[in-house]
């Protein structure tokens, strides 16, 4: 059986190539969401609570594909910024955004479209159509 190089790993390695890419994304959304003062998570976090409100921690957590320890810390900065509340109902805590927050997301929607119409036009819309069905079957993958 043939050494595995660190080469190797950067030349091969899914997660190594994923990180990086992700990184870079990340960045680019961040610098376009910067006036807005919403970090990348914070931001999808706001969306997810628009488009759906009153979603509770474990299935805001399953929706965007993290740990609930992560998303209760992040959910926890947007409340104590008063951009979330917590309404509770019986036994059952749940997030809305609250004014200030339906502001702030309203003023970081534009950033991020030109965000995202700037990385779209840069790649083109047929390589992002592909990028959004391999990205699917990645995470089917796994």
């Amino acid at each position: 059986m043939a050494k595995i190089t660190a080469e190797d790993v950067g030349r091969e390695c899914v997660m190594f190539r994923v990180r990086l890419t992700a990184r870079a994304i990340t960045k680019h959304y961040e610098d376009a969401l910067r006036p807005s003062g919403l970090k990348g998570p914070q931001f999808s976090l706001l969306v997810s609570l628009s488009a759906d409100p009153g979603l509770s921690a474990t299935d805001l957590a399953e929706r965007m594909g993290i740990d609930r320890t992560t998303l209760v810390r992040n959910l926890d900065l947007l409340e104590r910024d008063g951009l979330i509340k917590t309404e509770t109902d019986g036994r059952a805590r749940r997030k809305t955004l609250t004014r200030k927050g339906d502001g702030v997301l309203a003023e970081a929607l534009p950033l991020w479209r030109a965000a995202q119409n700037g990385l779209i036009d840069k790649l083109g819309a047929p390589a992002w159509a592909d990028t959004r069905k391999k990205l699917r079957a990645l995470r089917e993958a796994v």
